[in-house]
C-alpha cells in the first residue's frame, strides 16, 4: 500500500500579500506557522521519496468552467476574479513550486481535489491507498477532499497544523466535529 502527500491549493492566491484570499487568515502569524511546518512536510516528503501531489485552482477568464451559479464558492471565487489561470494568484507560491517529478491534479472545478479532476484516476493507477493532506482552507476545500477521499476508499490523515481555515474557531471546528468521520488528524 502506497501513501502520497496531497497538498490544496499552496498558490499566491492564499499565500501572497498580493493575494486576494491572503487577508482571508484572520492571524497572520498563524498563517505564517502554518506555511513553514507545510514547508517542512513537503520537504521531508520528498527527502523520503513519497509522491507528492498538488492540486490547486486553475479557470479560465470570466471561469466558464464554474457555470453560473447564484450562490456558493463558485459564484464567490467568478465574483472575486480569483484563481485565473495565467495571472500571479494561480500560480502555486515559489516555496511549494511542484517539482518535475510531482503531479499536479488536473480538470479539479470544484472544491474538493476530486471534483472533476484526475485525482482519483492518478491515485489508483499508482497504486495510493493513504493521503496524508494539507492545505488551505481547512474548512472548505481541505475539509472537502477529506470527505470525498474517505468516500472514495481512501485511507485519509489530515496534517492539521499545516493547514489553515480563515480562522482559530473554524480550524477547531474542523478538528472537533469533522476529522472523526473521515480520517485522523496529526500535527506535522
Amino acid at each position: 500500500m502506497s501513501i502520497a502527500l496531497l497538498l490544496i491549493e499552496f498558490q499566491n492566491e492564499w499565500l501572497s500579500p498580493d493575494g486576494k484570499l491572503f487577508s482571508l487568515i484572520e492571524n497572520q502569524a498563524d498563517l505564517n506557522a502554518v506555511t513553514h511546518r507545510a514547508e517542512s512536510v513537503l520537504l521531508s516528503a520528498r527527502e523520503l521519496k513519497l509522491q507528492v501531489i498538488h492540486s490547486g485552482l486553475s479557470f479560465n477568464p470570466g471561469h466558464p468552467e464554474l457555470g453560473h451559479a447564484s450562490s456558493g464558492l463558485r459564484k464567490h471565487i467568478a465574483d472575486a476574479n480569483t484563481f485565473v489561470a495565467g495571472l500571479s494568484g494561480a500560480a502555486f507560491s515559489k516555496r511549494f513550486k511542484p517539482n518535475d517529478n510531482e503531479h499536479v491534479v488536473q480538470g479539479r472545478t470544484g472544491a474538493s481535489a476530486f471534483s472533476g479532476s484526475n485525482l482519483e484516476a492518478y491515485c489508483r493507477h499508482n497504486q495510493i491507498h493513504t493521503l496524508y493532506v494539507m492545505g488551505f482552507a481547512l474548512h472548505v476545500c481541505v475539509e472537502s477532499t477529506l470527505r470525498a477521499a474517505h468516500d472514495l476508499g481512501f485511507n485519509v490523515v489530515l496534517i492539521e497544523d499545516a493547514s489553515a481555515a480563515f480562522n482559530r474557531a473554524q480550524h477547531d471546528y474542523v478538528l472537533q466535529n469533522v476529522i472523526k468521520h473521515f480520517g485522523e488528524a496529526i500535527s506535522s
